[in-house]
């Protein structure tokens, strides 16, 4: 099983983020990509098995314009019947940024193992535990059904 996590982060949080959750996938036994999108392109990634995508909120509710939302748009024709993953972190958001990104790519095909994952700010305990649990979900490799 192989992961790619790929993330854009302004203040950190989203950083740290990322580098949580990149240790509950190897906890969970998967190889394990943890990549800025300015480091990566969507070819690079699109032969994983499963694609986590993070990004803080920007604006109002918003994906940041320069590097995420041009790398999104090309990946979007790869997303049919992909394992996704969303997740980021926000000031003062409840999310909406979130939920629209994550109708968006359900619209492209994409599937998803957990809903996306926000924390509010730095990350404290609860919410570094929650992105490890994250990465697991996303490193298990489950029984074709």
């Amino acid at each position: 099983m192989r992961v790619a996590i790929v993330y854009w982060t302004y203040t950190g949080n989203t950083e740290t983020m990322a580098e949580e959750i990149a240790l509950g996938v190897r906890d969970a036994g998967a190889d394990v990509l943890l990549v800025t999108y300015a480091d990566t392109t969507p070819t690079d990634i699109s032969g994983y098995d499963r694609i986590l995508l993070g990004c803080p909120a920007m604006g109002i509710e918003e994906l940041e314009e320069d590097e995420v939302q041009p790398f999104y748009r090309e990946l979007v024709p790869q997303l049919r019947g992909k394992e996704l993953g969303l997740f980021g972190s926000c000031g003062w958001s409840h999310g909406e940024w979130l939920q629209k990104w994550a109708k968006d790519a359900h619209e492209a095909g994409a599937q998803f193992l957990a809903a996306p994952l926000r924390c509010q700010g730095s990350p404290d305990d609860d919410g570094l535990a929650a992105c490890r649990e994250f990465g697991r979900i996303y490193g298990t490799e489950y029984p074709a059904e």
